[in-house]
């Protein structure tokens, strides 16, 4: 029980991070993940033991998540909320913290752009740091379907025209 409640406390804010970032709203990453660990504790006899652990966990949360996402038809609507501002500070500078805020922003708008399918594998991949096996547990794909769906979502934001417009601006310098 104990090893429960730690293991979910440790995990919370990586998992609150992956629903803002596929949910785009942090008032509802949070319901969210207060509704995928309800579930966790609910089924917690079904946790795999070892590895399959974390990526048993992300398959709730991106469950929880993708099932607000149908319920509410106007997700598509909502803006950016800043998934990624508010980084710590790189204690670099302001002028180097305040580039990397624009960078960020840069990143999740390209981001927010992809469509949910590319979107969800991206943030557990390089937001959560799954790998790939472990994203295929939670999305309930082939582990081929994530990594085609990976290199896709790459190709797309490499020719995203903001984040273009970012890497020529950083070559300039």
């Amino acid at each position: 029980m104990d090893d429960l409640d730690s293991w979910l406390a440790e995990s919370y804010p990586r998992a609150y991070r992956t629903a803002c970032l596929v949910l785009r709203s942090p008032a509802e990453a949070e319901d969210a993940v207060q509704d995928a660990f309800l579930r966790v504790w609910r089924f917690r006899d079904a946790i795999p033991p070892g590895d399959g652990r974390r990526a048993w966990l992300y398959r709730v949360v991106v469950n929880a998540c993708l099932s607000r996402l149908r319920a509410e038809k106007v997700w598509r609507q909502r803006a950016d909320d800043g998934a990624l501002d508010g980084l710590p500070s790189t204690g670099r500078g302001p002028q180097q913290d305040t580039e990397d805020a624009a960078l960020g922003r840069c990143v999740a708008e390209a981001l927010s752009r992809l469509p949910e399918h590319l979107r969800v594998p991206v943030v557990l991949r390089y937001y959560s740091g799954l790998a790939e096996k472990e994203i295929a547990v939670a999305i309930q794909r082939r582990p081929g379907t994530v990594k085609s769906r990976l290199s896709e979502a790459r190709r797309r934001l490499a020719d995203d025209p903001a984040l273009v417009a970012w890497t020529e601006l950083e070559v300039a310098r």
